[in-house]
């Protein structure tokens, strides 16, 4: 199995894993090519096999004198899948934090891939929705790298047998009362088992198709977390530019909620950041409740700056003057 790591041979690396058929194999193919790496684990507390897993992690940390940072946590029964995950994110965004990590590097593959795309099929989705399992994604302040993309599961769990490398079966993967596993086992999984060359070539079509179409997202301003960007005009290039931002601040944008961005044009979204179309620009900034003075408002009604972004620049103290372009 040749991928190629040269991406991250030089910089900090945190590998997300959890024991299992993908991240074990990851862990060994990132070893036989001396990528530099630590590991974390999460702990749920929902099966007693856990406590085995992070054993066999700390174990392959010392063996191969890796640092290991566990946390271990006990989740509500609602929603479980979403605490999960933004449980797991919050630590490892912390752990990035803490240590300057610059790349989190996570093990999903081509079934993850191809169980997404349907998800969102199924909810309706635009070319972007349906392609939101990419190689790189770029947050503030590191990079999430996802390097097993274009390799199936059954691969990884061949590649991990015929190198005898342990690994753990998570039983709950096969609870359809998830929605993820309700799509693995009766779509995904069977249709990769007979058209897997195609779906990987489909994906890579797919991907050059939506490159060509040349979505420009570098902000023509960015003064701490603001981002200012230019309005196209085009309704459907706009909200593409807005939901990459937010998908960067951790916020994924449903469709009802791109409706009302482009309808109210000055809203709050998930009551934490504020987006504001206006007639030549696209605002993007955390949502402020800091109290303004009257001076700071008349500067700002002169210079024609949203209501909603307001507060946010009175409280990073920024320059109404440099956002004028």
């Amino acid at each position: 199995m040749n991928l190629d790591f040269s991406a991250i041979k030089e910089s900090k690396n945190l590998l997300a894993f959890s024991a299992g058929v993908d991240s074990c194999a990851l862990f060994f193919l990132l070893k036989t090519q001396n990528i530099p790496f630590d590991i974390a684990i999460v702990d749920y507390n929902l099966r007693e096999q856990s406590k085995e897993e992070v054993t066999y992690a700390k174990q392959l940390a010392k063996k191969y004198n890796k640092k290991i940072f566990t946390k271990e946590v006990k989740l509500q029964n609602s929603n479980f899948e979403k605490q999960a995950r933004d449980i797991r994110y919050s630590f490892f965004e912390d752990l990035i934090d803490s240590y300057n990590y610059e790349v989190l590097i996570t093990a999903h593959q081509l079934n993850d891939k191809l169980e997404w795309f349907m998800m969102q099929l199924s909810k309706g989705a635009g070319l972007i929705e349906l392609l939101g399992f990419n190689t790189w994604e770029i947050k503030t302040d590191y990079k999430i790298f996802k390097p097993l993309l274009e390799i199936s599961k059954d691969e990884l769990e061949s590649y991990l047998k015929a190198n005898n490398h342990r690994y753990f079966v998570d039983q709950s993967n096969y609870d359809e009362k998830y929605k993820r596993n309700y799509f693995r086992h009766n779509f995904s999984n069977k249709f990769l088992e007979e058209f897997k060359d195609g779906v990987k070539n489909s994906f890579e079509y797919l991907q050059e198709d939506l490159n060509s179409l040349n979505i420009q997202n570098k902000a023509l301003i960015k003064k701490e977390e603001l981002e200012l960007f230019k309005n196209s005009h085009d309704d459907n290039l706009n909200i593409r530019t807005i939901d990459l931002s937010l998908k960067k601040r951790g916020v994924l944008l449903s469709k009802a909620s791109r409706d009302e961005i482009l309808k109210q044009k000055q809203i709050i979204i998930s009551h934490k950041i504020a987006v504001s179309i206006s007639d030549d620009f696209i605002w993007i900034c955390p949502s402020s409740n800091k109290v303004m003075d009257k001076k700071f408002k008349e500067i700002c009604r002169v210079n024609k700056i949203p209501k909603n972004i307001r507060s946010y620049l009175f409280e990073k103290d920024i320059d109404i003057k440099s956002l004028v372009i």
